[in-house]
């Protein structure tokens, strides 16, 4: 018989990749989804048919208790998350909520109906915001600069409680900044793919609107941050392989998972821009008001557990990544365009 799963944030970037790589692996996947997020457009809109839904919040444990009874999958990933730490210091209160008592809700459910399933908690590298350290493992200690780190080092800790406290298998993926074609728009680099497909197609004013409501290219310029922050980014569809490969593992740790190589936003922007042909600095600007009022110092994986241990190592490059990820908004654009004049 074939291993079942539930996934939530099964609409997200994250989500969508994995239910992918579980199905073509012989599973019955089952998505956890607030219903108006599922009947509308999202990340795994083309699963629909292949996948089971099980509609409820993940901040109501009663939803989260229904999800596991009705699915008794074998393995549960959670990756529900208010996933933008930009916008935890304007909803502290409800990232808390959904980051960190949603995952202690999830596992209370799975303690006392499913205590036999494999769980993956989605950590994350914000977690160790002010580290002043070169690179990060899974010993380095967290210091967390946002209220969205804060919430994900609760859930982490309280994974490790469950773990050690109740015997449950629960593992941790501490991943680093990863992205992909399917990154929403209000992500910093989908921006930057979509302000070069805008450069390469001559758009001075974008048709889709940022979180101000202004054109996210306006004026044909693209605003930013800090355009010296520097990230290990890497590539979704290898990320969540790594979270299936550390959930099959016999014994429930801890992994980190980035390619321990480190970009500035201008570089991104920078293999963005040359990507159609362009001179980023002729398009982008930096934006004060933009700059988050606290930045994580600069982190970057030490992935050498997740190599040594899982066999894992990212198969995309970083200007690959970024190429595919322009291409793919030009593509959408040239589209809409279509749409538009038929």
């Amino acid at each position: 018989m074939s291993r079942r799963a539930l996934i939530t944030g099964i609409t997200g970037q994250d989500g969508s990749y994995l239910a992918e790589l579980l199905l073509e692996k012989g599973y019955q996947v089952v998505g956890f989804a607030r219903e108006q997020s599922w009947y509308r457009p999202h990340a795994a809109s083309h699963l629909a048919g292949r996948v089971d839904i099980v509609f409820g919040d993940i901040t109501e444990g009663v939803d989260i208790v229904h999800a596991v009874r009705q699915s008794q999958p074998d393995e549960i990933y959670n990756l529900a998350s208010q996933s933008r730490p930009g916008d935890s210091w304007s909803r502290p209160s409800d990232t808390l909520l959904v980051n960190g008592v949603a995952a202690v809700r999830l596992f209370e459910a799975v303690r006392h109906n499913r205590p036999e399933a494999r769980v993956y908690q989605a950590s994350s590298s914000e977690m160790f915001g002010a580290t002043g350290l070169d690179a990060q493992n899974e010993g380095t200690a967290f210091k967390p600069v946002s209220p969205y780190a804060a919430a994900k080092v609760y859930a982490h800790h309280m994974a490790g409680i469950y773990r050690k406290g109740y015997g449950l298998h629960i593992s941790a993926g501490i991943l680093f900044n990863h992205e992909s074609e399917r990154r929403p728009l209000d992500f910093l680099s989908q921006k930057v793919a979509y302000g070069a497909a805008c450069a390469a197609l001559g758009i001075a004013d974008s048709p889709d609107r940022n979180e101000r409501g202004r054109p996210i290219v306006e004026a044909g310029r693209l605003a930013l941050g800090n355009l010296e922050v520097s990230r290990d980014w890497g590539y979704a569809p290898d990320f969540v392989r790594a979270m299936w490969m550390i959930c099959a593992e016999a014994e429930p740790q801890d992994f980190v998972i980035g390619t321990g190589r480190l970009h500035t936003l201008g570089q991104l922007c920078e293999i963005a821009y040359r990507s159609v042909g362009r001179d980023w600095q002729e398009f982008v600007y930096s934006d004060p008001a933009l700059v988050r009022p606290l930045e994580p110092e600069t982190t970057r994986a030490d992935p050498a557990r997740a190599s040594e241990t899982l066999g894992w190592r990212p198969s995309v490059g970083f200007e690959e990544m970024i190429t595919r990820m322009v291409m793919a908004q030009v593509r959408r654009l040239e589209a809409g365009h279509m749409e538009r004049q038929a």
